[in-house]
């Protein structure tokens, strides 16, 4: 969490989501944190020395038309 209590930063809110739920997914990181470019804030986290896993999901629309999205979980922390 963020130093002194203050705001937490997109990259510490994705942390955490992770920590509690055990993944998360751009739709997740929208709908429950806001964060809308998720994969940067990944990327971030890497360079802060951070390693995921990212697992490919394919489901169905509500139109029943195929698409994917990936799902981020932690594998090390830096």
């Amino acid at each position: 969490m963020a130093k002194n209590n203050l705001k937490a930063t997109q990259r510490e809110m994705v942390l955490n989501y992770i920590q509690e739920f055990g993944y998360i997914t751009s739709w997740q990181a929208f709908s429950d944190l806001g964060i809308t470019r998720l994969s940067a804030r990944i990327w971030e986290l890497k360079e802060e020395g951070y390693l995921f896993k990212k697992d490919r999901i394919k489901r169905l629309n509500r139109y029943n038309k195929p698409i994917s999205f990936d799902r981020y979980m932690l594998v090390k922390e830096a």
